[in-house]
């Protein structure tokens, strides 16, 4: 490789925070039109250098150079200067302006002084059409869809005429067809000569985009190997050990498979929404919810939650029936959810984490209108501690924890209250490979102990991994129900694409007892 082909150089990076060594004498570099992804478990410290490479941090010690030369990032203008730009997990974009406003937000092109809407409109329309999505540019920002933002965050970042591209987990959040699209982009911008960055814990992923890897591994880079370096080797370079099981479900020891029935969910309908949904989930079992985006399945989780109304139906805890649209009634029957959205609506982000450990059971611990806050404390040190919450203390912001540091948290709220009945949706989007074995064993370890766990997730192999029966939706109903040694991704998926009738729901409930 000769000087003129590298873009990017980092050497010897070192950035503490209070308590925390967050990058230890970091190395990495980045390539003319080559994809280099970053790997490493939640916490290894990639966020960390991905900020300081967009000016939100500064190292403490360690260089940057930019084609060769020393350079300093103290903000986002010098980043964007240097041909940087960062694509982060949670979107920059303002919802009420409009897609080619937000494109060239702060940099509108002007005319006499004002702004000059035909030229950015026309400018921004080629940006989109250069990235392969059909939007107006006169689209309000909150109309697009996930897929659409994402595109619209590589248009604002081709706008900048940027050569290094930071892509930090873009996949997350996209359906298989929504991935394959964005990969065709990646290559052509690989092809055009931009170098990107690209973050994923999706280890599939590198061999189908990647040229090379670099590993980081508790603030440290362990080693820099070919994208085509198989899966085992990458995990073992990330966590430090070889993960011989990748879904270590462990399915409890039921009488013939019928188990106190902990949740009953009858003929649940929300009219456009879902239809006349029913399926049970038994005390000691994982029961999966598989479909397409759009299929309801959220939606039919919160609803049972009592987050969401419903039109008619019955929901039921251990024979009980609930409230409609009552969520402290489903909480004091021992339904528990993790939500899709662990940010916006499983934490407090600006709370420590010791109060988000206490979230569930403060009403409980309220005694004469004084919290036992010692109590407390030490229920959250025990169960931080079970987990293996990587912090600096029970006082830390959650906001400031890892991805996969923040879903123990949001977990570990409800181990506390004792839950009978934990719905997880989507509950390692996000996380490394290692997290991910850890929040299985805590699954393993709830129905060991007679809970009940209802999981929906959009990683088929997930889904088969973990449950020990699927129930597939499409267009809002409940398309089928497959036993675990029927459910392979074939059955799941010609169930997902199928047009349910009241049929279908009639066979699942015949199903039932597999």
């Amino acid at each position: 490789m000769s000087n003129q082909d590298e873009l990017l150089r980092i050497e010897g990076i070192r950035k503490t925070f209070p308590g925390v060594v967050a990058l230890d004498s970091v190395d990495f570099d980045l390539r003319r039109g080559e994809v280099h992804v970053l790997l490493g478990e939640n916490g290894a410290g990639k966020s960390t250098l991905i900020k300081m490479l967009s000016g939100a941090y500064q190292p403490d010690s360690g260089r940057v150079l930019v084609d060769g030369e020393e350079v300093r990032v103290h903000g986002a203008q010098d980043s964007e200067r240097l041909g940087i730009a960062t694509i982060y997990q949670e979107f920059n974009l303002v919802p009420d302006l409009t897609v080619a406003e937000n494109i060239f937000l702060g940099r509108q092109p002007r005319r006499y002084g004002l702004i000059d809407r035909k030229r950015m409109e026309a400018e921004a329309a080629e940006l989109l059409e250069r990235v392969g999505v059909s939007v107006s540019p006169r689209a309000r920002v909150r109309e697009l869809g996930i897929a659409r933002l994402q595109m619209v965050e590589i248009a604002k970042a081709l706008s900048l005429n940027a050569r290094v591209l930071i892509m930090d987990e873009p996949t997350a959040v996209l359906t298989s067809e929504e991935v394959e699209k964005l990969f065709s982009i990646v290559r052509r911008l690989r092809e055009d000569g931009v170098g990107i960055v690209f973050i994923t814990h999706h280890l599939e992923e590198i061999a189908a985009l990647g040229d090379r890897v670099t590993v980081i591994r508790d603030g440290k880079s362990v080693g820099q190997v070919p994208a085509s370096t198989t899966e085992d080797e990458l995990v073992r370079l990330m966590v430090g050990r070889s993960i011989e099981q990748q879904y270590p479900r462990v399915r409890a020891a039921v009488d013939d498979g019928s188990g106190t029935t902990l949740l009953t969910v009858e003929g649940l309908t929300r009219d456009g929404v879902f239809h006349d949904v029913s399926f049970e989930v038994r005390a000691g079992e994982v029961v999966g919810i598989a479909g397409l985006v759009g299929a309801g399945r959220t939606e039919v989780v919160r609803a049972v939650f009592g987050a969401d109304p419903y039109d008619k139906g019955t929901v039921k805890v251990a024979g009980s029936a609930l409230r409609r649209h009552d969520v402290n009634a489903a909480m004091a029957a021992g339904i528990g959810l993790i939500p899709e959205d662990r940010k916006g609506q499983g934490l407090l982000l600006d709370a420590s984490v010791e109060e988000n450990l206490g979230l569930v059971t403060m009403r409980a611990a309220t005694h004469g209108g004084l919290v036992d806050l010692k109590g407390q404390r030490a229920a959250a040190a025990r169960i931080a501690e079970q987990l293996g919450v990587r912090m600096a203390g029970l006082g830390q912001h959650v906001r400031t924890l890892s991805g996969g540091n923040q879903q123990k948290v949001v977990i570990g709220k409800w181990l506390l209250a004792d839950t009978k009945v934990l719905i997880l949706d989507e509950p390692t989007r996000g996380i490394d490979v290692g997290a991910k074995v850890e929040i299985y064993q805590l699954v393993n370890e709830l129905t060991a102990a007679g809970a009940a766990v209802l999981m929906i997730s959009s990683d088929l192999p997930e889904v088969l991994g973990m449950s020990d029966r699927v129930l597939v939706m499409a267009q809002g109903r409940i398309a089928g129900e497959l036993s675990a040694d029927e459910a392979t991704q074939d059955s799941v998926m010609a169930l997902a694409v199928s047009t349910p009738t009241t049929n279908s729901v009639t066979a699942v409930e015949g199903s039932r007892g597999h």
